[in-house]
């Protein structure tokens, strides 16, 4: 879980990205140039992978860590087949 901290960091991160991606919906409507808009699409993805690394580094730092701390073996093991399923997810398409 998220303390109170990460949870602003997150918040401010993602309000951002919303307005990045208000912008880039605003180029669409008023028929902005095409390279404008990718770049402005880059600038928002890359804001929101900021945002899952802080959360990801957050959980390892937390969940994963208290687990292997004092959970059990299989409670281990779940915790591992989670990060995994969740790496496997950020790789992205064509890349699993």
């Amino acid at each position: 879980m998220l303390n109170e901290e990460k949870q602003k960091q997150v918040a401010n991160r993602l309000k951002r990205a919303e307005g990045q991606i208000a912008g880039v919906r605003r180029m669409v409507e008023e028929g902005k140039y095409c390279v404008d808009i990718l770049l402005q699409l880059s600038a928002a993805q890359a804001a929101l992978a900021q945002t899952s690394k802080l959360v990801l580094g957050e959980h390892m730092a937390t969940c994963v860590k208290d687990t292997f701390d004092s959970g059990s073996e299989s409670e281990r093991d779940e915790k591992i087949a989670e990060l995994m399923d969740v790496f496997i997810r950020y790789a992205g398409p064509g890349k699993r």
